[in-house]
């Protein structure tokens, strides 16, 4: 797989298919829009691409110049992604008010035609492009017949009767709703931080936490205590993880604390993935020490038996 930045560099090799959206999740939707770009630029003998903005554009389109978006994925996580799924070429470049100021037809023939050689174009049935939106699927059929391509909108994806999107994952995620939003995703959701010092209470308690500094602005799933796994040098383990205050102990600050089964490292200052399967239960105020040590084993017993 190639990685060009298409600000600097205009494709001369090869004729291409090229999807376009944010692609913040690769969830199903995005999944099944991808593997019939694949499929149609082997037929018609293309490269099977993706045009990725490294930054969301939902962060430049908003009047609030504050404004930011937590995300599904990382950018390093959606190429991996990209990647598995057999796309060949990934072309990126920056969103910024330059990009966003371009019309419809600007953005299609100075970007898609002149820069990436676009033969085929595919995207959602929703998908919207061009200066303040302008440009709809429709208007680019039209904008492929006088540049020389073809055009790819796929519908969208159902599951359970509602349409697989982004905006729905995110909101499944804060309301704890796990389960229901790794079968939109098609795998588990999960984020990645860096481990930091904590307090030590879960050590003196005897149950040895890892203190997590998320790496990006991820998505937080709620409040509560969740079955994990936890992903350290390339192996994977069972974990349970807390998102909370700590109200037994009356803290302020926001932690992600994740107590890994069957290990003994130290693993500060390390980088690891925490992949979320189940919401077990809220984070619950104990009246005492040994009632919070009681509940997690009793958490504990439940995700090695569930």
């Amino acid at each position: 797989m190639e990685i060009i930045d298409a600000m600097r560099k205009s494709e001369n090799k090869y004729g291409t298919a090229v999807a376009l959206g944010n692609f913040d999740g690769v969830h199903l939707g995005h999944q099944y829009l991808l593997k019939s770009n694949i499929e149609k630029a082997r037929n018609k003998n293309l490269k099977p691409s993706v045009l990725v903005f490294k930054n969301h554009t939902k962060t430049v389109l908003s009047k609030d110049k504050k404004f930011k978006i937590d995300i599904l994925t990382s950018y390093d996580e959606k190429i991996r992604l990209l990647e598995e799924l057999g796309v060949e070429i990934i072309y990126v470049m920056d969103f910024n008010e330059q990009i966003m100021k371009l019309s419809p037809e600007q953005f299609i023939k100075n970007i898609l035609v002149e820069r990436l050689n676009a033969k085929l174009i595919t995207v959602g049935f929703d998908y919207r492009f061009g200066y303040k939106a302008q440009g709809d699927s429709n208007y680019l059929k039209e904008l492929g017949k006088i540049n020389g391509f073809d055009v790819n909108i796929i519908d969208p994806v159902y599951i359970d009767d509602e349409i697989v999107s982004s905006t729905i994952i995110r909101n499944l995620i804060i309301k704890g709703n796990i389960a229901k939003a790794n079968k939109f995703l098609g795998r588990n959701y999960s984020f990645i931080g860096t481990v930091i010092k904590g307090s030590s209470r879960g050590r003196k308690l005897g149950f040895p936490t890892a203190n997590i500094s998320l790496n990006d602005r991820y998505v937080i799933p709620k409040i509560g205590v969740y079955k994990t796994f936890t992903h350290v040098d390339n192996r994977r383990f069972l974990s349970l993880t807390n998102i909370g205050y700590n109200p037994t102990f009356n803290e302020k600050e926001l932690k992600i604390e994740t107590y890994i089964l069957d290990f003994n490292k130290d693993i500060y200052g390390s980088i690891i993935k925490i992949e979320f399967v189940e919401f077990i239960r809220d984070d619950i105020k104990f009246n005492t020490v040994e009632e919070l040590k009681n509940q997690m084993n009793k958490d504990l017993l439940y995700i090695k038996n569930n």
